[in-house]
């Protein structure tokens, strides 16, 4: 395990938050919870009947986390009200709030978070991000001030000399598919500040392109420049540069001869690519071939910390993203 990973489990452990896992169909979620326990990452709430509970638990200490059934739960009623008074606008009727409520784990614990009753939630082992993110903006709605929810990776590679002694974070790798310039910059702005809460050290952000500084012309790097001329503009506190392909942002030597007098060149450790295609194929090159650890995706920009999963991870993944998600959440309440 990661120095980073060392470190935010520490974090989490010295202000327990409360974290909802509602995937109580799969054996990975009750692995990750025993984990959790065990090692006094967070308080756990698990959502889930007593017979998914008995079947995926079976043999697992699990004790200290705490169980609701939302068929049977006293807290069902008042969620299935709130959420019609929520959604009341769009059209949300009893009837439809009552079977998301009782037929949709995810939203059982997002009203859990709205009420109050908890403080994060982490999903997506076995449900798609659209099924784990719905609910949470429906629900729980973006952060005040920010421009749109995104999604990150926290990429830890080993024996590595580039980044933050090999962790980065690479955006948007999860979420949005195609983002317009003003978009990239709100991105970039989020990802900064995400960079700074969970690495604890300065972001350097390098807008990514398959050009360096107008060694290419093509409407693809037009969108990264433009970027990266709002975010400049609209974030001068923070260290960040573009258009830059990725080894001229983290290589020394090729930042210094590609792109000399940029202070980002060559020293990045927030990597946002142009679009989903790259970030995704990016964060698993990394992840498959450089054998590094990858944490996500994290969202950003919602009002409480919702995080989803991805459907391959593992339980030691699950661990990781549990303790990501309450440091967020203790960020949160402050």
């Amino acid at each position: 395990m990661s120095a980073f990973l060392d470190s935010v489990k520490a974090r989490a452990k010295q202000d327990k938050k409360t974290i909802v896992l509602p995937e109580s169909m799969d054996r990975r979620t009750f692995e990750a919870a025993a984990t959790v326990l065990k090692e006094g990452i967070a308080n756990l709430v698990i959502v889930g009947s007593p017979e998914e509970v008995a079947k995926y638990g079976e043999g697992l200490d699990l004790t200290g986390a705490t169980f609701i059934d939302p068929a049977t739960s006293d807290k069902t009623e008042g969620y299935i009200q709130k959420l019609v008074e929520l959604r009341q606008k769009k059209g949300m009727t009893y009837d439809q709030a009552k079977s998301l409520i009782l037929g949709d784990y995810m939203y059982f614990a997002c009203m859990m978070v709205k009420m109050g009753e908890a403080d994060g939630v982490v999903s997506g082992a076995c449900h798609s991000t659209a099924n784990t993110l719905r609910p949470a903006l429906q629900i729980i709605k973006t952060a005040p001030g920010t421009m749109l929810v995104s999604a990150f990776f926290v990429i830890v590679v080993p024996n590595c000399e580039y980044g933050a002694n090999g962790a980065f974070i690479f955006a948007d790798s999860g979420l949005v598919q195609d983002p317009n310039p003003e978009e990239l910059a709100a991105i970039a702005k989020s990802s900064a500040d995400s960079f700074a809460l969970l690495v604890q050290e300065e972001p350097i952000v390098a807008m990514l392109s398959h050009s360096t500084k107008g060694s290419a012309k093509h409407a693809l790097v037009d969108k990264v420049l433009e970027a990266t001329a709002i975010a400049k503009e609209k974030y001068p506190e923070i260290k960040l540069d573009g258009e830059l392909q990725l080894d001229a942002a983290i290589v020394p030597s090729v930042g210094a001869s590609k792109a000399p007098g940029s202070d980002v060149a060559g020293h990045a450790n927030v990597l946002m690519f142009p679009n989903l295609d790259a970030g995704n194929i990016g964060y698993k090159l990394a992840q498959r071939l450089a054998k590094a650890e990858a944490y996500g995706p994290i969202t950003q920009g919602v009002a409480a910390p919702i995080n989803d999963l991805s459907r391959g991870c593992s339980a030691e993944d699950i661990v990781g993203v549990v303790a990501i998600t309450a440091v967020q959440a203790q960020a949160a309440k402050k």
